[in-house]
């Protein structure tokens, strides 16, 4: 008979690793951003001890495990005694995968109306690494399935689908700008992001050398100012609530002047997008990243982008 006071066997053997998910199509870049790694299985990399700072990597798994499955329902059973919610990520073996998760609770996955909180239930990850066993880490950095976040999409109102990337970065924050707070879009035309501003309520100067959409101008706390976003002097322009740029350039005269900014002091929080071009520059990159309580990470909406984040 088994002696109660005896600790329960934990579910799985631990594999001194991290595993890193990267965004479709943007493997290269996290691999560069690793080092040297484990094991590459799809998009998944998985790489020795602890996390390391990789923004390129859309969801990580934090101490993931290694369980036998000899058959499906014993690696649902598996999966359940750890936790209740799982989400998926399949390679190989698709069939099996969904077999197991079919024996799963159930996880929605409904788009994210704008506004709403992000899901505080735990969400971990799996997937098959061969027939017979699975690789399961029960938290990870992200709270939507594989770290993507789908909104119910406005298709009519904004000029561009630019808007998700600040929907996502605001869903991300936790917040978004207050009424009557002034927020600064650089690089605004044709005003994605200034319709998202203005939504929240928040007074919107938008700066670009082209015109902003005409029905996004003609909004009420949308302020046009049509010039270079790199010309600006923080000091003349007074304090700023949110300085949001998705200026196209390259990251290192983001840079530059992100740190005028900062020097300045008259920007109190802070979203920009670094664009990069036919090369991933890493430096610039590490350099936005030791900036002290800031965010790099790449959204779901991002391409060949990283997005940058202060919030104080």
């Amino acid at each position: 008979m088994d002696n109660p006071a005896d600790p329960v066997a934990p579910v799985g053997t631990p594999t001194g690793a991290t595993a890193y998910l990267a965004p479709d199509g943007f493997l290269e870049p996290l691999l560069q951003e690793l080092g040297e790694v484990r094991g590459v299985h799809g998009r998944l990399v998985l790489a020795d001890g602890p996390a390391r700072p990789a923004a390129w990597a859309q969801n990580v798994w934090y101490d993931p495990v290694t369980i036998p499955v000899p058959s499906i329902k014993q690696g649902a059973k598996a999966l359940r005694s750890i936790q209740r919610n799982w989400a998926p990520y399949a390679v190989a073996h698709h069939r099996r995968t969904q077999l197991i998760q079919d024996n799963l609770p159930h996880v929605s996955a409904k788009p994210v109306v704008f506004f709403t909180p992000p899901p505080t239930a735990p969400l971990g990850s799996w997937m098959l690494l061969d027939e017979n066993t699975i690789l399961a880490a029960p938290r990870c950095s992200s709270p939507f399935v594989n770290g993507e976040v789908p909104f119910v999409e406005d298709k009519s109102t904004p000029p561009n689908r630019a808007y998700l990337k600040l929907w996502e970065a605001f869903t991300l924050i936790g917040h978004t700008p207050e009424p009557g707070e002034l927020c600064l879009d650089l690089g605004a035309s044709p005003g994605g992001w200034t319709w998202v501003l203005q939504t929240c309520g928040a007074r919107v100067v938008a700066v670009d050398k082209a015109p902003l959409d005409p029905r996004i101008a003609a909004l009420p706390k949308v302020t046009q100012r049509q010039e270079s976003a790199f010309g600006l002097d923080p000091k003349a322009l007074g304090p700023v609530d949110w300085l949001c740029c998705d200026v196209i350039c390259y990251p290192a005269r983001l840079l530059s002047m992100v740190r005028r900014w900062l020097e300045a002091g008259t920007a109190r929080n802070f979203v920009c997008t670094l664009k990069f071009q036919a090369e991933t520059d890493h430096e610039t990159a590490r350099a936005f990243a030791a900036i002290p309580g800031s965010r790099l990470v790449h959204l779901s909406q991002n391409k060949h982008e990283l997005t940058w984040m202060l919030v104080r």
